[in-house]
C-alpha cells in the first residue's frame, strides 16, 4: 500500500499569497476548514517573503501577479531560503511562458484558478510530499522544458571536482522514472514501494549529487540518457 500525505500525523502548514483580499481569504478559509493549518497569508511580494520566513509553511500557495515583487521572484527567494518549502502556484494565467518561468523559479506545481476546491486541496496535499502537480495539459509542457534545458550545454566541468557519488541501483531506477515524468505516486506503484520510500530515494539522490530541486535532477538524468532506457 502506497503512503500518501494523508498518512501524516500533523496537519500540513500552508501559507496563501494573493493580492485580492476576498480571494485570498476564501482560499485560506477553504483550506483551514478541510484540515490544513493556515499559518500565514500575504498580499504583496515583499510581505510574502518576510512572512514565509517567519511562518515556515510546508506549502506556499502563490499567485504570480503581485505588487511590490512578482510571484516568480518570491518563489526564487523563499525556495533559496528554505529548500524544503514547496511552492504551488495558483494563477489565473495559463500562458506557457508563465508556467515555465514559475517552474524554473522553483515551483513544484502550477494550478489554474479555475480549479475546484477539491482539486486545490488535492494539489496542496500532493505538493506537500514533493509531487509535481499541474493543471491538465501543462505537465507535458513542463517535461518538454526539462528536456530542452537538459539539451543546453551546462557549465564546463571542473577537472578538480571529485567524481559524482555512486547511486544505488534503486536510486538510479527511481531517477530514471523521475526523468520520464512520472509522479512519485506512479513511481511507487511501478516499483511496488511506498510513496515515502520514493521520497526518501529522491532526497538521498539530491543530497549525493548536490542538486537542489526536481528540474536539476531531471536535467542530470536526461544528460546521462537515463530517460531513454
Amino acid at each position: 500500500m502506497t503512503e500518501t500525505s494523508s498518512d501524516r500525523q500533523d496537519p500540513i502548514k500552508v501559507m496563501v499569497v494573493d493580492d485580492h483580499p476576498m480571494w485570498r481569504d476564501a482560499v485560506a478559509r477553504d483550506l483551514a476548514e478541510s484540515g490544513f493549518e493556515v499559518v500565514a497569508t500575504a498580499g504583496d511580494g515583499d510581505q510574502a517573503v518576510r512572512r514565509a520566513k517567519a511562518a515556515a509553511p510546508d506549502v506556499l500557495v502563490l499567485d504570480l501577479n503581485l505588487p511590490a515583487k512578482p510571484g516568480v521572484q518570491v518563489c526564487k527567494e523563499v525556495v533559496a531560503g528554505n529548500p524544503a518549502l514547496r511552492v504551488l502556484v495558483l494563477s489565473a494565467s495559463g500562458e506557457h511562458a508563465d508556467v515555465l518561468e514559475a517552474v524554473k523559479s522553483g515551483a513544484t506545481g502550477y494550478l489554474l484558478k479555475s480549479a475546484s476546491t477539491g482539486e486545490l486541496q488535492d494539489a496542496v496535499r500532493r505538493t506537500a510530499v514533493g509531487d509535481p502537480v499541474f493543471t491538465p495539459g501543462l505537465a507535458g509542457l513542463v517535461l518538454g522544458e526539462y528536456r530542452r534545458l537538459a539539451s543546453e550545454p551546462g557549465p564546463a566541468p571542473d577537472t578538480d571536482e571529485p567524481k559524482a557519488p555512486r547511486l544505488t541501483d534503486r536510486e538510479t531506477e527511481v531517477l530514471r522514472l523521475v526523468a520520464k515524468g512520472l509522479s512519485y505516486k506512479q513511481i511507487a506503484e511501478r516499483l511496488v514501494i511506498s510513496h515515502r520510500t520514493v521520497q526518501n530515494h529522491v532526497q538521498n539522490t539530491l543530497g549525493k549529487l548536490q542538486l537542489h530541486n526536481r528540474v536539476e535532477l531531471v536535467r542530470y538524468a536526461i544528460e546521462r540518457g537515463l530517460d531513454d532506457e
